[in-house]
């Protein structure tokens, strides 16, 4: 689900367990918004930040593109999978040539890791109930 609206944008979809980020890139100042709010504020942790901003990093593109990002679902880990994989797959579609890099990075795999459903007489997904002699 990556289209290409014109020239001067690129838009991508990336995902994580719940989590899905729409991503729009533009050539600007390094600039990067998510859900209307300045990235540090969003993502208040540096490992965090440094997730996100990853992609933009390895391609030497950080100083140079603007990044606006919409994310629903899942918690702040998840987002932040999500916002990584959406930009990188975003700049594979702005440049081609991209695609090596970002994929020798591992950005451009959909970590397909989710939880597993909880199962019928089980605690858990797996968890039995704890055996009793007396």
């Amino acid at each position: 689900m990556v289209q290409k609206s014109d020239e001067n944008k690129a838009r991508a979809v990336g995902r994580r367990k719940t989590a899905s980020a729409r991503v729009r890139i533009t050539p600007g100042k390094g600039e990067i918004i998510v859900n209307g709010k300045e990235l540090k504020v969003y993502f208040t942790t540096k490992l965090l930040q440094e997730r996100v901003v990853a992609p933009l990093v390895t391609t030497g593109k950080e100083k140079t593109m603007d990044v606006s990002v919409k994310v629903v679902g899942g918690g702040v880990r998840g987002q932040a999978d999500a916002v990584c994989h959406g930009i990188a797959r975003a700049l594979v579609e702005w440049n081609a040539e991209l695609r090596p890099v970002l994929k020798a990075g591992r950005f451009m795999t959909r970590d397909p890791r989710a939880k597993e459903r909880k199962k019928p007489g089980l605690h858990k997904a797996r968890r039995a109930h704890q055996w009793r002699k007396r």
